[in-house]
Parts: structure tokens; C-alpha cells; sequence
């Protein structure tokens, strides 16, 4: 089905993982999907995109160069942009009491000042879209719990959410809604940097399904949000996450 048939819109951080499958669903789904990463291109192995995926290069962090990247493409359609999924995201593991300041102002720069400029670079094509815009940031489990030797990545996560919540309140008098997904455990990159063989033994067993999602379906969580369907949805937070957050004792 092609819900998405006449929208386009931008991914960010989408050569791999969860970004390039959130793409790809989107493209199956009718749209026109810009893909912005730093290398332009799907990194190795993850994979051919779907057609109506259009990878470019750049750097989220570069406001200016934003700028004129995301008018051009916004230009292609009349000036107009339907959606933009913020997934661009980087972590490090240390303990806390070791953990290296730079690694700390990047994770702020990148998962928390540049996701926000992003939606500020967009927010003007994006409240042109016809039926609402849609942003769509990707938070984290460490938004809601707690995770030892990454916490600067969970403070990050915790100011997406609170980010999500509050860009929803001020800009729905401006056409737009603006969600957020928080992903479960998915096989990733940026996971395989922070998850150990003891890690992973904790982390499946944190869940009543036991077992590592398919990325897909955040994609089918994203194409929902970005569709007809959910124009009266905003300030959320989506978990899809094999139950961990309902997991009790």
C-alpha cells in the first residue's frame, strides 16, 4: 500500500541500522526519502535501498550548510517537506567517573543540539505540508531506564523526549506534529560498539519476547506516523521494544 504516495522527506544518519530500514519502508510506502549521512552512501553490507531513496551527503552538525541542503531539497517540491525522521545518533562506553568530556559534547552536539537544529532548519517547510507536518525523533530505552557505562547517551535520550514533548506543544498551531519512537533492542552498529557477550545475556533477558527486533518494524512505526493516520498524534513517545518497558518482576 502506498499511504506515503506524494510526500518526501529527510532521514538523518540513515546508511545503516535503523535509519536505513526506517527509509526504506518509508520509499515502499510511496515516498521520496532523502537520506543524509556523513559518507552520501549505505555503508557496506547493510543492503540495496529502495527505490525513492536518495542518499546524500552532509553533516547535521553544520547549520548553515543545512541550511542551503535541506532548501534545495525542499525546493524539488514546491518548497514544501512532509516529514523528517531525526535518527542520527552517536554513543560511548566508559564509566562515568572515566568518561572523556569531548566524548560528552559530542554525544550533546550530535544527539541533542543537532536534532534540534534540524527540526528548527525544517520547521518552515515542514508546517507547509498539507495534513500536518510530521517530525519524527528516535529516542531510546535509556530515555526511560537506566544503563550503566553509557550515561551521557541516556541523558541525551532523556532530552530528546522532553524535546519531542515540548517542539509537539509549541509548534501544533503551526501545522505540525512531532513524535517520538523508542527502540527496543535491534541488532545496530552503534549497539555492537556498547553491547558485550554479559550485556547481551542482560538485554534479552530484560524482555518478554527474548530476542532482538526486526528494524522494519520501527520503520512500519515511522511510515504510521508520517501517514493520514496519525494526524491527531502528538507529544508521544512509542516504544517498540518487545514489551522491556512492561517487563515487571
Amino acid at each position: 500500500m502506498a499511504e506515503l504516495t506524494g510526500k518526501a522527506g529527510i532521514v538523518t544518519g540513515g546508511s545503516s541500522g535503523i535509519g536505513f530500514q526506517i527509509a526504506n519502508v518509508l520509499a515502499q510506502a510511496g515516498a521520496v526519502v532523502y537520506v543524509i549521512s556523513r559518507t552520501g552512501r549505505p555503508k557496506e553490507g547493510v543492503g540495496e535501498s529502495a527505490p525513492g531513496v536518495v542518499h546524500l551527503a552532509g553533516d547535521i552538525g553544520d547549520r548553515s550548510g543545512m541550511e542551503k541542503q535541506v532548501a534545495q531539497l525542499a525546493g524539488k517540491h514546491g518548497g514544501v517537506l512532509d516529514f523528517l525522521v531525526n535518527n542520527a545518533g552517536v554513543s560511548h562506553k566508559c564509566r562515568a567517573e572515566d568518561f572523556p568530556m569531548e566524548k560528552f559534547d559530542q554525544i550533546m552536539q550530535v544527539n541533542v543540539r543537532s536534532l534540534f537544529e534540524m527540526s528548527v532548519v525544517c520547521y518552515p517547510y515542514l508546517k507547509k505540508s498539507p495534513g500536518r507536518g510530521r517530525i519524527v525523533n528516535i529516542t531510546s530505552m535509556s530515555a526511560h531506564l537506566g544503563f550503566s557505562e553509557v550515561v551521557p547517551y541516556c541523558a541525551s535520550k532523556g532530552a530528546v523526549l522532553a524535546m519531542t514533548r515540548a517542539l509537539a506543544v509549541e509548534w501544533a498551531s503551526d501545522n505540525l506534529c512531532v513524535n517520538s519512537i523508542a527502540p527496543g533492542w535491534f541488532r545496530s552498529k552503534m549497539n555492537e560498539q556498547v553491547v558485550d557477550a554479559q550485556r547481551e545475556t542482560k538485554i534479552l533477558g530484560r524482555m518478554p519476547f527474548h530476542a532482538y527486533g526486526d528494524t522494519r518494524d520501527l520503520g512500519a512505526m515511522a511510515k504510521f506516523l508520517c501517514g493520514d493516520g496519525a494526524a491527531y498524534i502528538t507529544g508521544q513517545d512509542f516504544a517498540v521494544d518487545g514489551g522491556a518497558l512492561a517487563f515487571g518482576y
